[in-house]
């Protein structure tokens, strides 16, 4: 028998959710048991042609045996003709399989299914489905049959109480707030922060640009914010929850008098991954429904459609049922003043010769034409240069380090400030430090000349506005608790140097890391350290992607290594605080707790698990259970 015989005859109940950010399916045999899971794109129906609709089922059908009944459950799918269409998808791809089509709020209810109190049995009472996560809706069903629903509208017209709501109210707040106050309030300098902007101008443009899931991703830095007592936050997340409330209690009415016993269930990312907001909605839920019981969806939503497959297909009369689908229902203060003397004051920085990194190497004058080996090898040669030259520095670095390990120990942060390859190499040191050593996103953070786009492409005069640079700094709220690292390679970058001057005026630790050292810094500017390791010229002259761009790699990594070795985030040469995020790095923090603790592998596993596979307090309690 061939491979696609045996993929054929292997059967099973098949249920796929579509949504918005993603789909899920799910193969299951008739006792519930999962036999394999997949996951595929978003898939809207609203955003699919016809030819789109068939190639993502065919995508998920190429990946699995042939199923004995599918339910699919997609977002989008609202009408009587929605679900044809589906069907008709469907059945192309999967031939004469019964399919059951539904939108994908149905399929969440379903995998609450079943009595949610004791006492409730045999006798279902009304469940309605709170749903938070990208968009949001309430999607209700009483006990015979009848379906309500309430919002489900999108983003343009509805989803209140999302998290594209919750997004979306914070980008508005915080740039009345600085209209109306003349602040920048901490909420903003958060938004800026993850969406690598510089000033809120820039907001103008990422917010034409902006997606659904974009502006939903800034829940995420409104409830951190809320958990620091951000006013602001807490304001938006106050009104989310009551609408969520309001709208859940409304599907109720819709299904069932005041006095009836309700069930509602939470659902999505924003009420499932933010337990404090959820208790909140839960509260508000009470006052409005007295007997409600409220109850967050306990397993993945896509279950609920392979529910809906099993009840398809046990039916004694598959295609009488088939044939009855379509009867189903469905249901800071400003800033200008401080920063009109940032291009002035950059006039003032010179170079007394030409710097290194725009002079012709003398052992690259060849370099068109010489044979492909021997590039290598001088490439390699130049390469070995760098590091004596930061071995020469190894004071001023490690003065570096201890500027920024106060910052750490006062609560402050380090920022790295860059224009084009530098601005680069400081959002990517920055990004790393979070998944190695489990920090907050805020603790390191890189600023570019020219925003988020420079991070991939170049943004014609970014470099050369030293307002920008003290304007990106004044925005992200720098104190003087914080550490700011200027990086330019030829020393004179003015994005750099209006961003240290200010850092400066804030009392903020200033370092400046170049590769020039014949600069001559007026003493009213000079940042607290420079640091000008003496590399030579670039094989290919000017091009700072290369030694100065490896140089800076080299300094950075010594930079946040050893401050995060200093801090207590290293144990040995272990990385005891890592993200255990993916296979690899749940292996190797399994065999860092192995190493710690002598446990054997499955008993570090099962520490790891029961301490949300962090290290240290998985190593603490090995040891504890051994004494």
């Amino acid at each position: 028998m061939t491979d696609g015989l045996q993929r054929r005859a292997a059967g099973g109940l098949l249920g796929i959710e579509c949504g918005g950010t993603k789909s899920t399916a799910l193969l299951a045999d008739a006792g519930g048991w999962l036999l394999q899971r997949i996951q595929a794109g978003p898939a809207n129906l609203r955003l699919l042609t016809d030819a789109q609709l068939l190639r993502h089922f065919r995508t998920i059908a190429s990946a699995l045996p042939r199923p004995d009944a599918i339910a699919i459950g997609m977002a989008g799918a609202r009408t009587e003709v929605d679900r044809a269409r589906i069907c008709r998808a469907a059945a192309r791809v999967w031939g004469e399989v019964p399919c059951y089509a539904t939108n994908d709020l149905e399929t969440a209810l379903m995998a609450a299914a079943g009595p949610p109190v004791a006492a409730d049995r045999p006798a279902a009472i009304p469940r309605v489905l709170i749903l938070s996560g990208t968009g949001s809706c309430c999607f209700g069903r009483a006990a015979d049959g009848r379906t309500a629903k309430v919002g489900g509208w999108g983003h343009i017209l509805g989803d209140k109480g999302s998290g594209f709501e919750i997004g979306l109210r914070a980008l508005k707040a915080v740039v009345y707030y600085l209209d109306r106050d003349g602040e920048w309030s901490a909420l903003g300098q958060r938004i800026l922060r993850k969406l690598q902007l510089n000033e809120p101008n820039d907001l103008i443009n990422w917010a034409q640009q902006a997606g659904k899931t974009d502006i939903a991703a800034l829940a995420v830095e409104v409830f951190a914010a809320r958990a620091r007592r951000d006013p602001i936050a807490s304001d938006i997340l106050e009104g989310a929850a009551h609408s969520l409330a309001k709208d859940a209690a409304a599907c109720a009415r819709r299904l069932a008098g005041q006095g009836t016993r309700v069930q509602f269930i939470l659902s999505g990312s924003v009420l499932i991954q933010q337990p404090r907001f959820a208790d909140k909605v839960t509260v508000l839920l009470k006052q409005l429904w007295p007997r409600a019981v409220v109850t967050p969806l306990r397993r993945e939503s896509v279950w609920g459609a392979v529910e809906l497959a099993r009840q398809f297909n046990v039916a004694a009369d598959v295609r009488r049922l088939s044939s009855k689908r379509a009867t189903r229902s469905s249901a800071g203060r400003r800033s200008q003043s401080l920063l009109t003397s940032a291009a002035t004051d950059v006039e003032l920085v010179r170079t007394l010769a030409l710097s290194p990194t725009e002079e012709r190497n003398p052992r690259s004058m060849t370099l068109d034409k010489l044979p492909l080996g021997e590039a290598i090898a001088l490439m390699l040669r130049e390469d070995a240069r760098i590091p004596a030259a930061l071995l020469a520095e190894r004071a001023t670095i490690e003065r570096a380090v201890r500027l920024i390990v106060r910052s750490f120990q006062r609560g402050g942060r380090l920022f790295y400030v860059g224009a084009g390859t530098s601005g680069r190499l400081g959002v990517l040191d920055a990004s790393e430090c979070p998944p190695t050593f489990r920090t907050p996103p805020e603790l390191v953070q890189g600023i570019i000349a020219g925003g988020q786009r420079a991070i991939w492409e170049a943004v014609e005069g970014a470099e050369d506005d030293a307002d920008a640079g003290a304007r990106a700094l004044a925005h992200r709220g720098v104190t003087r608790r914080d550490t700011v690292v200027g990086i330019a390679a030829s020393g004179r970058t003015p994005f750099v140097w209006g961003a240290l001057g200010e850092a400066k005026r804030r009392g903020a630790g200033t370092v400046l890391l170049c590769f020039n050292p014949h600069l001559k810094i007026p003493r009213a500017l000079r940042p607290t350290l420079v640091l000008a390791p003496k590399i030579g010229p670039e094989i290919l002259t000017g091009s700072t992607r290369l030694k100065a761009g490896t140089a800076t790699k080299l300094v950075l990594n010594i930079f946040t290594t050893l401050a995060m070795v200093r801090m207590g985030k290293v144990l040995g040469n272990l990385m005891i605080d890592v993200k255990a995020s993916n296979v690899k790095l749940r292996d190797r923090a399994a065999r860092m707790v192995r190493e710690l603790t002598g446990a054997d592998d499955a008993a570090a596993r099962a520490a790891l698990e029961r301490c949300a596979w962090q290290v240290r307090p998985a190593c603490a309690r090995l040891k504890r259970s051994a004494t």
